[in-house]
């Protein structure tokens, strides 16, 4: 060995992408916003257009706050969506004659016949993903328990999550 060159010392461990939940999370829900786009081209609506009109196909004459709860997003994000999709004819706003601070959401003639149209697009997911439905049902109970458990955590532990626990400990399983 020539004594001039230093010996090497490993780098420090350092987290892998391919090792991250987070990250299979985001790169799946980039593929599956993709099969999305395509599907919805046909019906001129965006992914989060797509999801406001689930909830008002699902029950119509909701407040902008129901919408927002059902969606996990806040009124600033869902505004500029609502204005597009009434800008569209797809649905209209006004306040609640019970109490003027609620903006009630409609459908129109438009946007309720547009639920015709939609309903092949789940199919075709399904058969996009090439699983078979109970394997997507699995999936999905899954997520939704990992979601609930993750907006949960911080409630539960009365702060924003940094503290309540170590979570390298219950990773490694010593919690």
């Amino acid at each position: 060995m020539d004594a001039n060159i230093p010996p090497t010392t490993p780098a420090p461990a350092a987290p892998l992408l391919d090792d991250q939940l987070c990250f299979a999370l985001y790169s799946t829900g980039l593929a599956m916003n993709k099969v999305y786009r395509k599907l919805l081209r046909k019906l001129d609506l965006t992914y989060p257009q797509y999801l406001v009109m689930l909830v008002l196909w699902e029950r119509d004459g909701v407040t902008v706050s129901d919408i927002g709860a059902r969606l996990f997003l806040d009124s600033a994000t869902l505004t500029p969506l609502l204005k597009r999709l009434e800008a569209a004819g797809l649905l209209g706003r006004k306040r609640s004659a019970a109490d003027e601070r609620q903006l009630l959401v409609t459908l129109t003639t438009a946007g309720r016949a547009l639920a015709q149209e939609a309903l092949a697009i789940q199919e075709q997911v399904l058969c996009a993903t090439a699983c078979a439905p109970d394997e997507l049902g699995g999936i999905k109970r899954q997520l939704e328990g990992l979601r609930e458990k993750l907006y949960r955590r911080p409630r539960e532990s009365g702060d924003d999550g940094e503290k309540g626990g170590d979570v390298r400990a219950h990773l490694a399983g010593r919690t």
